[in-house]
Parts: structure tokens; sequence; C-alpha cells
């Protein structure tokens, strides 16, 4: 039996509390012991959900020195990411944080180099791998069966969605961005681990902003998140896009929005390939090739293909795998620092008006 993981939460709001804390309930070796917030309401209805007395702290630093916490869950603000991760690495922690990895490339480099040092191990959330559909489509992959995946488009677009509206999430300096790095990092890393992790070499982009003011309505379940703020900042996009040029000669279009005048909210993946080519979305896998002959459409439907509950569940239970030594990491940092680094990229190019090489 795998040993017992104790586990301490930093960021008890709506990710940890509709995500990350019913997954640690379902896995018999994890065992949460420590909260930590600054709002000490969010951690008292935690614990009282949990059924039992844990340890709570306001400051991060105090929990990563805990000696009853083996593994550290970072819930919090974008910014506080990389801050969080290292001091809990460089106390011997293991390190589950959320997405994105950090807000610029130089804060992702820095968790690198403290989980280098450790030797602990350090995830950062990649829910969307960990579906049923996603994994369906990253076997025909490596199989060969798509051939050579040379280009496609992929996005997360949505009607009227902006999260927390005036809080951190619009928010530059505590966010890093808008629904680029919110919702970007989650479809251009599935499509990026499903072609292969292809080194990117130039990104070009561009960023808008028209809802930031004269609009509250709201109709995707996603804008939950985060709490608004009335008459507070919001300094970040609501609409980006761009496109990646590869060092295997692949590229990729890209288009994230919170708020745009579309039919309906949509996130996609689509690919072609030599040999077929795939769509990914909320209607389950769709392949088109040739066969003997004949044009051919294989249509998957299996559960419901955005499902985060399920990806961060199953991201969860491998953290918790490669922790035992049963399963090698199905992520990486370098992974981790090359989607920063697009996303960096699109709003230079989008300052600059020009192609930004990497």
């Amino acid at each position: 039996m795998d040993k017992k993981i104790k586990i301490g939460i930093v960021g008890t709001g709506g990710i940890a509390q509709g995500a990350h804390i019913p997954s640690l309930l379902k896995i018999p070796e994890a065992e949460i012991t420590a909260l930590c917030d600054i709002d000490e309401a969010k951690m008292e209805a935690v614990e009282k959900a949990l059924g039992r007395k844990v340890e709570k702290y306001t400051d991060y630093k105090k929990l990563v020195v805990d000696k009853n916490v083996d593994a550290v869950f970072i819930c919090t603000p974008n910014y506080l990411h990389s801050i969080v991760a290292v001091a809990a690495l460089k106390n011997g922690k293991h390190v589950l944080c959320e997405k994105p990895d950090a807000i610029n490339v130089k804060e992702a480099i820095k968790m690198k180099e403290a989980a280098d040092e450790s030797k602990k191990v350090l995830m950062v959330m990649r829910n969307n791998r960990h579906t049923e559909s996603s994994r369906f489509l990253k076997k025909k992959a490596a199989d060969g069966d798509f051939g050579e995946l040379y280009c496609g488009r992929c996005g997360w677009i949505r009607r009227r969605g902006i999260p927390g509206k005036g809080g951190w999430f619009t928010t530059k300096e505590q966010s890093g961005g808008g629904p680029l790095i919110d919702l970007g990092v989650h479809i251009i890393d599935l499509a990026l681990y499903i072609m292969g992790n292809p080194k990117p070499v130039a990104v070009s982009g561009t960023i808008y902003n028209h809802f930031s003011s004269g609009t509250d309505i709201k109709d995707s379940e996603h804008s939950k998140f985060g709490e608004v703020v009335a008459d507070g900042i919001f300094d970040v996009e609501d609409h980006a896009i761009g496109f990646i040029r590869f060092d295997n000669g692949a590229a990729l279009q890209i288009e994230f929005s919170w708020a745009s005048n579309i039919e309906e909210e949509k996130a996609f993946i689509e690919m072609r390939g030599s040999k077929a080519g795939f769509v990914w979305g909320k209607d389950g896998d769709k392949i088109f090739g040739e066969e003997r002959g004949m044009l051919t459409n294989l249509i998957m439907k299996p559960a419901p293909v955005i499902n985060w509950t399920e990806g961060h569940c199953n991201n969860i239970k491998h953290f918790f795998r490669v922790i035992n030594g049963r399963e090698k990491p199905d992520f990486t940092i370098e992974q981790g620092i090359d989607i920063i680094k697009i996303l960096q990229a699109v709003y230079e190019s989008a300052k600059l008006k020009k192609e930004i090489l990497l």
C-alpha cells in the first residue's frame, strides 16, 4: 500500500473547494492536514466540510515549514504560484500548483531551479491531459495514427464569461494577463501534448479589450470563479489571437476570449495530420481520415470532454503515484516554461506589433 501523503493547501477559494479538495477526499493515501488563506472564513468552511480539525494559517510561510505537511497544493491567485512553490520546495515539500505555472518566464525558471535543487516533485495542474478523451487522442498520436501533425488551431472563446471582474483575475499585476493566460495555458498545453511537445520558435499575436466596461452579463458557468470588485481594476485583455511556429515546422493558430460576440462558448482543438486529422471538443473526439480508397469519419463520444473535475482528480492521482515512485511524471517543468514563453511572447508581439523569436 502506498504511504500516506499529508497535504497542506494554500488558497481555499473556488478552485480548491470545487476541484482539489473533492479530488483529495477520493484518494486513500491523501490526508489534508493544513490550510492557509488570508480569509479565515474560507478556511473555517473547509474545515467544517472536512469534519475534523486541521492546522490553519494566514501566512503561507508558516505552512511550508509545518513538519506535518509532505506536499503543498497551491490554489492562489497567479502571482503567488511561483513565490509559494519556491518556498515550499526549499523547505523539502512536494508541490502541485494550479495553472498557470507562473506569471512570467523568469518566475517559472525560479520554480524549476528550486525543484532541481530540492529533488522534490513539482507538477503544475494539467487537468485537460487527464480526461478520457485527451488520453485517447494522445495514444493515437503516439501510435502514429495521425501521421505528422503539422498544423492546426485551438482556442477557448466565450460569449460572456469574465471571471471576478475588477478582482485579481482582471488585475495584470496579480493575474499576469486575461483569457490568454487564464484559458490559453489549458488548451495550448493540450494541443502541444498531443503533438509530442514540439519546441516553439516564433510567436505573433494581438490582444483586445472591448468588454472591460459596459457589460455585466454572464452566460458561462466558468465566470463564477473569482470575486467581483465594484469599480476594481481591469487592465488585461478580454480577447487574444495569435500564431505559433515550432522547431519541427508545425504551426498552430490560437484564440482565447472571456467576452466576444459569438454564438456560444467553445473550447476546441483542431489538428491536421498527414494520415488523419482530429477535433477535440464538447461533442467528443472526431477523427477524419482515409481508408481503402474512402474518406472516413470516426466519432467518439466518451464522458464529457470538458470535465475539469474528472481531469483534476486524475491529475492529482497521478501526482501521488509519482511521489510514491509508481509512475514517471507526464509533465515536466520545461514544458511549463515553454507555455509561459509562448504566452509572454504573444503579449510582447501585441505590444511591439511584430513576430517574436524565442
